[in-house]
């Protein structure tokens, strides 16, 4: 039998020894600061996402949203960068604007992006192309720019529609292409085929299934698709020229670069400056193992609708650092996200 002195010891070892082996997040709650109303698509991901992300954490946490909405994800991003401690507790969710606002010098914005610990992201890839109504007689790359006063919708000034629009116009060489705005998603479908506008952007998969008709019937001419990242083709529409053929400067080339940098940062979930190595090296394991889980796919493309293209945290650190910032882009983007002409080459 052990003296009493050498059990009490033993006990207290033991219970050390338990509480090291205990996991971090064991008993404990992670708050995701989300820049977005509840209920919009941005929380349909993060809903998507939680018992995936719970799931593969060691200890499973409970997992909370606090909805922080205001100035495109401004606020939130503010409040994770100087208002929440970072003891591995809490982290945010943000969309595009967490970068584009930082990169472009918007107003308000408090936070250093590349002081954020990134956790990854579940959507990274993209497609754009340029369409015209068959009827419009633009049939190619050619006959739109002999054209004059093509007219392109769109939803409004600053829509990301409005831009890429005006970004292909600009790209392939419009003559004064005119933009034509205050349409929603389908009634720009309805604007197109009863001329009111001559063409508009959209997304191939969008294309492929609402409308199937035009495509099966030829009542549209694509012209051409940007990729994001460069280099990712999709099936079906892999032959059209990609729009970094007809850029003609350096440029023009930054200014891609920066477009295609803000759409593969998806909406990043990120821990504040400072979080402590553990629970970084936690999250983004656990982010990892949730992105190759099939039943995370699954579930994710039933409430969302799409496939995930994740993004690790480490290759949006890759991304950060290739993403241009010079004056010269930054005004450039800002002319064709801007209402007025397009600007000229």
């Amino acid at each position: 039998m052990l003296p009493r002195f050498a059990l009490v010891a033993y006990i207290l070892l033991s219970v050390n020894s338990a509480s090291a082996q205990a996991p971090f997040y064991q008993g404990k709650t992670l708050t995701i600061v989300q820049g977005t109303e509840a209920g919009g698509s941005s929380d349909t991901q993060t809903r998507a996402l939680l018992p995936f992300l719970k799931k593969h954490i060691p200890g499973e946490p409970n997992i909370v949203s606090e909805y922080m909405p205001g100035g495109g994800g401004t606020k939130a991003a503010n409040h994770v960068f100087k208002g929440v401690r970072p003891d591995g507790l809490t982290m945010g969710r943000v969309g595009g604007g967490l970068v584009a606002n930082a990169v472009l010098g918007e107003k308000g914005v408090l936070y250093d992006l590349s002081k954020f610990i990134y956790l990854g992201s579940p959507h990274s890839t993209y497609h754009w192309v340029f369409i015209t109504r068959k009827e419009a007689g633009l049939k190619n790359i050619e006959a739109l720019r002999s054209a004059t006063g093509v007219k392109i919708g769109a939803q409004t000034v600053g829509h990301s529609n409005y831009f890429v629009g005006r970004l292909f116009a600009l790209m392939i060489g419009f003559k004064d292409p005119k933009m034509v705005v205050g349409y929603s998603g389908t009634e720009l479908d309805i604007a197109l085929m009863s001329g009111e506008i001559d063409g508009r952007i959209n997304n191939p998969d969008t294309l492929a299934i609402r409308n199937a008709e035009w495509l099966a019937k030829g009542m549209i001419d694509i012209h051409a698709i940007m990729e994001v990242p460069r280099g990712l083709k999709q099936p079906g529409f892999d032959r059209l020229p990609e729009i970094e053929e007809f850029a003609k400067s350096e440029r023009e080339k930054r200014l891609l670069a920066m477009v295609r940098a803000f759409r593969q940062f998806g909406t990043p979930s990120f821990f504040p400056p400072g979080t402590p190595p553990e629970p970084v090296k936690i999250l983004r394991a656990a982010t990892a193992k949730m992105y190759s889980d099939p039943d995370f796919h699954k579930e994710y493309k039933k409430l969302v609708g799409e496939e995930p293209t994740p993004l690790l945290g480490e290759d949006m650190e890759r991304v950060l650092k290739e993403l241009p910032r010079d004056p010269e882009t930054v005004e450039l983007f800002k002319k064709l996200n801007a209402a007025g002409p397009v600007p000229a080459r």
